[in-house]
């Protein structure tokens, strides 16, 4: 393991009990990894100073908003700032994050009507990982063959 870089991991995916519903969704694929990688675990949004749990929220172009209206945008940019802070410091050049989140989802995020839709999109902290050259995984996508 030495010689290989550390992985950037949504901690929700390894059971971290930090998603906005105060539960963990951990993912076999990625406990599995961890057995053989050295993995970062992250929570973006509570890196940007959210609690645990917190309302549920979703992304409209720049914005993150929670279903009540509040605006948490600048929660989600401080927290996917230090997220990327993190994984430059520690040199990693792969995420593999959890999928749909406002903070996380990567290709797809929620449509930010509340109602369960999916829209084409990046999550704060995915797509600032990816502006600075981070390659960005789901936990449903194919990333055994790239790590």
């Amino acid at each position: 393991m030495p010689d290989q870089l550390p992985i950037l991991v949504s901690a929700c995916l390894l059971g971290t009990p930090c998603r906005y519903d105060g539960i963990g969704k951990a993912d076999e694929r990625v406990l599995a990894l961890a057995k053989t990688r050295c993995l970062i675990p992250v929570c973006p949004e509570q890196l940007g100073g959210l609690p645990t749990p917190r309302p549920s929220a979703e992304r409209v172009g720049a914005r993150i908003t929670t279903k009540d209206g509040a605006d948490v945008t600048a929660a989600f940019t401080r927290g996917a700032k230090e997220t990327l802070r993190l994984a430059q410091l520690l040199g990693c050049q792969t995420a593999i994050l959890k999928s749909n989140s406002p903070s996380c989802g990567s290709g797809q995020i929620y449509d930010g009507s509340f109602s369960g839709k999916y829209i084409s999109g990046d999550g704060m902290t995915a797509a600032l990982l990816k502006q600075n050259g981070i390659t960005v995984f789901s936990e449903g996508d194919d990333f055994n063959e790239s790590l």
